[in-house]
């Protein structure tokens, strides 16, 4: 059994306008985000920053440090496939995006390190030694 909302073509509140709006396909796909979203953590030793870009491969990607600037960039080559697909709905479609990051002074420029594994790219940013967080119990005199 299917349930259909009948409204004679009238709409009865915003809510039901802007559901309409976004669903129109043309404007949602200018709603959808032409970035991966990303996520940044950190411990004791290193920061952890992933990036969620699916269907890409790690040639893809161009990763670069300028001062304490550090860009994710990628562009996508374009396939020359027999068969082209017609999308109803496409929420991701990374052909080209650049993220850029700016590092604090903990970090130690030399020890960047980067993983593409199942969709997520992961990069590993080490701390400088001096800058790692040093826990010590102090005596009340």
């Amino acid at each position: 059994m299917t349930l259909v909302k009948f409204n004679n073509g009238l709409k009865n509140n915003f809510a039901d306008a802007f559901e309409s709006l976004v669903n129109d396909s043309f404007i949602a796909d200018r709603l959808v985000s032409r970035v991966p979203a990303v996520n940044i953590a950190e411990n004791d030793n290193e920061f952890h920053i992933e990036l969620a870009a699916p269907g890409l491969k790690k040639e893809d990607f161009k990763i670069s440090l300028d001062k304490n600037i550090l860009s994710v960039s990628a562009e996508k080559k374009a396939e020359n496939n027999s068969e082209t697909k017609k999308y109803s709905k496409r929420e991701y479609s990374y052909n080209s995006f650049v993220r850029s990051f700016t590092l604090p002074e903990t970090v130690d420029y030399s020890k960047i390190e980067a993983d593409y594994t199942y969709g997520i790219l992961k990069l590993t940013v080490a701390k400088r030694e001096d800058a790692k967080y040093q826990s010590r119990e102090i005596a009340v005199k």
